[in-house]
């Protein structure tokens, strides 16, 4: 079972202990060491990696085309995030990638009206950017 480390740039410890890393896809490729095993990404235009993954249509700035996509697809990397390296990333790792930090942490336990300031001081302090993902991030219903 391969696990990222905490102290690894981006890697955050989720309530109960599950680790996932954020990561800005513009600052480039990964070395062998920091690959993940699976990872879901924030785009406008379709993308994918050398591992497993799946694409979420997410212009930058704006919140996800199919919000049901999202959730499905961060629930499953929720799930996988025991037994695997999972990451979230889109272009700047700070807008869309915090905005699905904050609902993974929701999944783990993290109070609804408390996951924008939860995952601004567990990943990033400037994590999601615009009021809209601030609300998305807070009042959307999670999957299950």
């Amino acid at each position: 079972m391969r696990s990222w480390e905490t102290g690894q740039d981006g890697v955050v410890a989720l309530p109960g202990g599950r680790l996932v890393r954020g990561r800005a896809l513009r600052a480039g490729t990964l070395t062998p060491d920091l690959t993940p095993d699976f990872g879901v990404y924030f785009t406008s235009r379709p993308y994918a990696e050398r591992w497993e993954s799946r694409w979420i249509a997410w212009p930058d700035f704006r919140l996800p085309r199919e919000p049901s996509e999202l959730l499905a697809a961060l629930h499953d990397a929720y799930e996988r995030a025991p037994r695997m390296r999972v990451e979230v990333a889109c272009d700047g790792g700070t807008g869309r990638t915090g905005t699905a930090i904050a609902i993974l942490a929701r999944y783990a336990g993290v109070a609804a009206e408390d996951a924008v300031a939860w995952t601004r001081a567990n990943y990033r302090p400037g994590a999601i950017e615009t009021p809209g993902q601030r609300r998305f991030a807070r009042r959307t219903i999670l999957a299950t």
